[in-house]
């Protein structure tokens, strides 16, 4: 056993609560822990996320360029259409950026508090047709 493990991603934010929903929705996941302050959650494929009080937390501005993106998520989906459209029915809004370098597909959006988070389409999905 390893001397240390991962934990939690841990986001500050204003309403842990109401950030811990989108994420379990997204996620298909369930709350594992809530205290005052802290909301923590499992997605359906062991991704552990925590969600912090700081009333006075402000979110990331990119993409402006004069701005970092300081931390983000990515996640990876098989249909990026249908996950832009589930995050946008939870609350979340796409981001305008730039089309990504690489060889992966992706799209930028932001969760409802503004935390920002990539979504990439799983590598080798063939193409759309039709």
């Amino acid at each position: 056993m390893p001397l240390v493990k991962a934990g939690y991603v841990v986001l500050d934010c204003a309403e842990p609560e109401k950030l811990a929903v989108f994420y379990k929705e997204l996620l298909e996941g369930e709350q594992t822990d809530a205290t005052a302050n802290r909301v923590e959650i499992q997605g359906a494929d062991g991704t552990r996320l925590a969600f912090r009080r700081d009333m006075n937390a402000t979110p990331p501005s990119w993409p402006r360029p004069e701005n970092s993106l300081q931390a983000h998520l990515d996640f990876v989906v098989e249909d990026l259409d249908e996950a832009e459209r589930r995050i946008v029915g939870l609350g979340g809004r796409p981001v305008e950026a730039k089309d990504a370098p690489g060889p992966y597909e992706e799209r930028g959006f932001s969760d409802p508090a503004g935390h920002s988070f990539t979504l990439r389409r799983t590598p080798g999905t063939a193409p759309k047709q039709g």
